[in-house]
């Protein structure tokens, strides 16, 4: 049986991390050590098709809640508070409307439960145009992919992925091609009926258009005991523009 590759940090309270779309758990290390110094036993999954995970030609919402439901069974999780960014908020909303007694606490970072329309095509593209046999090192496709993607900070992020396949051979540790047949079912909707009436809190970036306040409505509508607050001045990638500021919301909400 395929496994989600994990790190895991501490002990005490469990908490499980899901980090976004083409991320992985080295992502949230950080943040992770942070929330392991106040009392949480933090898991750090790595998603199918992303990280050290295994890869998959099946790629949709409920598969990634059925890994985690395998991952918490293996590893004698009864309940454990979940935190996910983005598509790991979508699987995170799956999973506690799917498994509502094995979440003791719900919280998702600038992601709602409706449908997004694909958008991240011009990633995808620029990824896709990197000669990979032919760069021998993570400078020079950082060079290669500004052609295509001038913001530094997306680059980084992409270019943590990378890494020796085999004597200069550089390959990406996400499953490319069928993240970019997926896009359909990365940006899908809760079901209608889906429900969770846990203690939930979403978090958006101030910047971030991800969730506005026409979203609130569909949030209470599938999560009738959330609240919704913001980061200022932050993006989409709000943990890792503005970690203190996410990080204390983070913490009070886990352990209020």
């Amino acid at each position: 049986m395929e496994r989600l590759h994990a790190n895991v940090l501490g002990e005490g309270t469990p908490l499980i991390i899901l980090h976004g779309f083409l991320g992985m758990s080295d992502n949230w290390k950080t943040l992770g050590k942070r929330y392991a110094d106040e009392g949480f036993r933090v898991h750090l999954l790595d998603q199918r098709n992303h990280g050290r995970s295994f890869w998959s030609d099946a790629f949709n919402y409920p598969l990634m809640a059925q890994d985690l439901e395998r991952y918490m069974d293996r590893n004698q999780l009864g309940q454990a508070i979940l935190l996910g960014h983005s598509m790991g908020g979508k699987t995170a909303m799956t999973f506690a409307t799917a498994f509502q007694d094995r979440v003791k606490r719900l919280l998702v970072a600038d992601i709602g439960p409706r449908q997004y329309p694909p958008h991240h095509q011009h990633i995808l593209e620029a990824l896709e145009a990197l000669p990979l046999g032919q760069i021998q090192s993570r400078g020079e496709a950082d060079e290669k992919l500004s052609e295509y993607l001038p913001d530094w900070g997306i680059r980084q992020f992409l270019l943590k992925n990378l890494y020796w396949q085999g004597p200069r051979q550089l390959g990406f540790r996400f499953n490319l091609d069928v993240l970019k047949d997926s896009m359909e079912a990365i940006g899908a909707a809760l079901p209608e009926s889906a429900w969770y009436d846990g203690p939930t809190l979403f978090i958006r970036g101030g910047n971030s258009d991800y969730i506005g306040e026409s979203d609130r409505e569909g949030i209470l509508a599938h999560f009738p005991n959330a609240r919704i607050e913001s980061v200022p001045g932050a993006g989409h990638w709000l943990h890792a523009e503005k970690p203190d500021a996410f990080f204390r919301l983070s913490c009070d909400f886990m352990k209020s």
